[in-house]
């Protein structure tokens, strides 16, 4: 049995879980730890077994929660190189110190470590800190010769250091990977973020995708989305009420462009045309509270399937961002 849980999906926060009877996933953190623990519990699902964290991008909405929940279970996190990277420059702090700045603040550590510590020995010479900074700075000497890709430097242990993970997992789009007996592949979507991907987990025979903050459903992620026994999609928006809404113009035109979100016209041209209707069931995802309703999503979705014969089983769902769907099982 497969269950697939949202916990929640929209601009404040998303995270879904996916279970077998051995392994236990979490797509995304965009809520608080004590969030989404707190949600996990609600539907019976146990944070403390969870075996990874997926992360499809960097934005906060997805990534919230990610060092804490992280740390508090000793979870993995799985993320795409780039997408790491920019979380890891998102979320430590601006005030940083330049590389040659700590190595100064360094060798001076290490002068003073070899002060006298009576004051009658005040008269012996304290030898000078050597060039060589392996002298008395053990670990200094390598990132000497080798400084970091950034010419700044945190100065945090990994107790205090917000970037700090217990382990991370690199993948790459489009090459599959397994977590205890889940196939994770990871497909490129167009989204404005360093790197960002949507998943097709596989499991006793079940096929889930995840696909949202969709600028517009390119080929690579139409693919992906066929053959899906439950589907996760974004259903972002009400063009009309994005144009007369409350949001920036500049806003309002990246939500538009092809790095954007999905709206409901473009999701249901896409389930009306090209969508083979396997799914038992669909979960409209992502849905603004500013620019759509959810009733416009759904009947938006129900209208375009109900157009076509033989896909009137497809379920169609709604996720919230306030409370966690029923739990599915598969």
């Amino acid at each position: 049995m497969v269950r697939v849980t949202v916990l929640g999906s929209g601009s404040k926060g998303n995270c879904t879980v996916v279970s077998t009877g051995r392994t236990r996933i979490a797509l995304d953190a965009g809520f608080s730890a004590r969030e989404i623990v707190k949600r996990m519990r609600l539907r019976g699902e146990e944070p403390e077994k969870l075996n990874a964290i997926l992360i499809t991008h960097e934005h906060q909405d997805h990534v919230q929660g990610l060092s804490v929940l992280a740390r508090r279970w000793n979870v993995p996190v799985y993320a795409t190189e780039a997408t790491h990277a920019a979380w890891r420059e998102w979320i430590t702090p601006r005030t940083r110190m330049s590389f040659s700045a700590w190595l100064e603040l360094r060798r001076q550590q290490a002068a003073e470590s070899l002060q006298p510590a009576a004051a009658e020995e005040s008269d012996c010479a304290v030898a000078p800190v050597q060039d060589d900074a392996s002298i008395g700075i053990p670990a200094l000497a390598a990132a000497a010769q080798e400084p970091p890709a950034s010419d700044a430097v945190s100065l945090s242990s990994p107790s205090d250091d917000p970037a700090y993970l217990p382990c991370v997992e690199h993948f790459q789009a489009g090459i599959p990977f397994e977590i205890g007996d889940i196939r994770v592949t990871p497909f490129t979507i167009p989204h404005d973020a360093a790197d960002p991907v949507g998943f097709v987990l596989q499991a006793e025979g079940m096929r889930i995708v995840v696909a949202t903050d969709l600028g517009y459903l390119a080929p690579n992620v139409r693919m992906h989305l066929q053959r899906a026994d439950l589907l996760v999609i974004e259903s972002n928006h009400d063009v009309e009420m994005l144009r007369d809404g409350p949001y920036p113009w500049v806003v309002k035109q990246r939500v538009l462009s092809r790095v954007g979100h999905l709206s409901n016209d473009a999701l249901g041209e896409y389930l009306a045309s090209e969508y083979d209707g396997g799914a038992r069931y669909v979960i409209l995802a992502h849905i603004s509270e500013s620019n759509n309703l959810p009733e416009l999503a759904r009947s938006s979705a129900e209208r375009a399937l109900d157009g076509r014969m033989g896909l009137l089983g497809n379920k169609v769902l709604l996720a919230s961002q306030h409370e966690p769907l029923e739990s599915i099982q598969l």
